[in-house]
């Protein structure tokens, strides 16, 4: 077996790899380094390449992967702006729908729902997710008493992008 063949592989084991540790990130900090998001459009590029070569992929799979990934970022910004979404959770997401691309992107959107949702109900009974201060203050030093309190701005997303992310990878395989 050529290097060639083998990169796709090892491209969709370092997208897992690095989903991972953003969502590490994203448990312990509620943030997510741009580096990650910036490693994944990295690791795709590599990975679409190898699949052009090998004839697995074609230009316009490429090219409408990269047109979806660009609406889901704008969607993504758009709930930034609203402050339904974090800078790094818009940053990930888009850069994992890349990988998705138009085939597999409500699996991906769906499996992340699923597990964000999971994840808010989790919150809102009182689990502890993501950093301890998270919970504990808001930003302005007041306590999060209410449900809505403590889940403003207190999820940190970065793990349901992440299993949405394997769940593609999964579907690639």
């Amino acid at each position: 077996m050529s290097l060639l063949a083998l990169l796709p592989t090892l491209c969709l084991i370092a997208f897992g790899a690095l989903l991972a540790a953003a969502a590490w990130q994203d448990l312990r900090t509620m943030l997510i380094a741009n580096r990650l998001s910036i490693a994944v459009v990295g690791v795709f590029a590599v990975w679409a390449a190898a699949s052009l070569m090998l004839g697995r992929m074609t230009v316009l799979d490429a090219g409408l992967a990269v047109l979806f990934a660009t609406l889901v970022f704008i969607v993504g910004a758009l709930a930034f702006a609203a402050g339904a979404l974090g800078g790094g959770d818009v940053k990930l997401l888009a850069a994992a729908s890349l990988f998705a691309g138009p085939a597999h992107l409500t699996d991906l959107l769906i499996v992340m729902a699923v597990v964000g949702g999971a994840m808010g109900v989790a919150i809102a009974l009182g689990v502890q997710i993501g950093p301890a201060n998270a919970t504990k203050a808001n930003g302005d030093g007041t306590v999060a008493r209410s449900v809505s309190g403590r889940l403003r701005g207190h999820l940190p997303y970065g793990p349901a992008i992440a299993a949405g992310g394997l769940w593609t990878i999964i579907a690639l395989i």
